[in-house]
């Protein structure tokens, strides 16, 4: 696991904004080293159930348009909120539901990629 220290700004809100609605089990995953990756950055959480995922999107993007200035480019999933993906180009969000995270295991997607944990709260 490595630093938050040279994490951007957005990715500091965006774990804030996880935070606030007690998103658990944040990772952030530092893609920048690997050319063929979609993002510079993936975030992923996990929430106890749909309601929560919906709760957690909707304060990362509060958290990311007030703090960061950015707003996403595409949501996707929260029709069923098991996983929604969130895309702010350089960095893509990833809220699950825990069996949707354990099945798709994106962590370990990409083996370059340098790993963050970042502690629950509480």
């Amino acid at each position: 696991m490595t630093s938050m220290a040279q994490k951007p700004l957005l990715v500091e809100k965006i774990i804030e904004g996880i935070q606030e609605k007690k998103g658990r089990r944040v990772v952030v995953a530092d893609l920048t080293g690997i050319t063929s990756a979609p993002a510079g950055y993936f975030v992923i959480c996990t929430c106890g159930s749909p309601q929560q995922v919906e709760a957690v999107a909707d304060s990362v993007e509060e958290f990311a348009r007030k703090g960061a200035g950015e707003k996403p480019a595409a949501v996707a999933g929260l029709n069923n909120a098991l996983w929604v993906a969130m895309d702010y180009g350089t960095v893509m969000v990833h809220i699950f539901v825990p069996e949707a995270r354990e099945h798709y295991d994106l962590e370990h997607l990409w083996d370059d990629a340098a790993l963050t944990e970042v502690p629950d709260l509480d």
